[in-house]
């Protein structure tokens, strides 16, 4: 599988913490860390943005991806809003995750705790051509559940 290279600076309060990786060699998104000074405790209910320490330039046609990681949306009811959010190509300033407490106690983040997932990604621009009429399709205009809940 062929890879493209980000440019990353790691900023002054990041320093001392590794640069997101790959897991295993099927990873398809790296784990970001909190760069926090000291332990930040979010409350049920209570969003933070909590900076990585880094600041990356992606090739142009690419973003990256910021993600929840599952094992802290299963076991702690702890995710990323605005998800999945998208850091430009153009972006140079701080990767944040903004993550909420959706469990039903305070959360603890540490310094160099993985709180999220970052994916590389290509992107396509789209180009608008307005029509008087769309091609017809079998689902039509029903969204919202209409294709039902149960599978075949």
């Amino acid at each position: 599988m062929a890879g493209i290279t980000v440019a990353v600076r790691r900023l002054p309060h990041g320093e001392g913490l590794a640069l997101p990786s790959y897991a295993t060699s099927q990873s398809a998104g790296m784990d970001l860390l909190a760069a926090v000074g000291e332990p930040v405790t979010l409350a049920p209910g209570e969003r933070r943005l909590v900076p990585t320490g880094l600041a990356i330039q992606l090739p142009a046609g690419y973003e990256a991806q910021v993600r929840p990681r599952s094992g802290l949306a299963l076991k702690q009811g702890v995710t990323v809003l605005n998800s999945p959010g998208t850091v430009d190509a153009d972006y140079r300033g701080e990767v944040g995750v903004i993550l909420v407490n959706l469990g039903q106690a305070p959360f603890v983040i540490q310094r160099g705790d993985r709180i999220a997932q970052m994916i590389v990604a290509p992107v396509v621009q789209a180009a608008w051509a307005e029509v008087a009429d769309l091609e017809a399709s079998q689902r039509g205009a029903g969204g919202f559940g209409s294709t039902g809940v149960k599978g075949g």
